[in-house]
């Protein structure tokens, strides 16, 4: 018996699995901020076992998708004011749309991010 511990390698269709509900996670966060936050937790959950596979950039995007959209709105809603912010909410959620839906497809058809 081996006393090391060992980490089970992931099935691929486990990681694309999870990859899915994260996207779904990551566009459900327009609805609530909190299904946002599940997302990137779910992609830092399984990012490190993700590593080497195709599935490894889709968690990546998740996770900076994720941290630019929080800098968008920390920057965007103060200069809502100022009426700037209000140019940079709507491109920031078009981006974010769209990295989403990108990641979404991409993971329904396996392809890499």
């Amino acid at each position: 018996m081996n006393d090391t511990c060992q980490p089970v390698a992931r099935d691929q269709d486990s990681l694309r699995t999870m990859a899915i509900v994260a996207d779904v996670c990551l566009l459900l966060g327009f609805a609530t901020g909190i299904a946002a936050i599940g997302a990137v937790i779910i992609a830092y959950i399984q990012r490190n076992e993700a590593r080497g596979t195709i599935w490894e950039g889709h968690y990546d995007a998740i996770i900076s998708t994720f941290w630019v959209a929080v800098v968008g709105l920390l920057v965007g809603i103060p200069l809502c004011f100022i009426l700037i912010g209000i140019p940079i909410l709507a491109v920031l959620a078009v981006w974010v749309l769209y990295r989403a839906i990108r990641g979404l497809v991409h993971a329904l058809d396996v392809k890499p991010y």
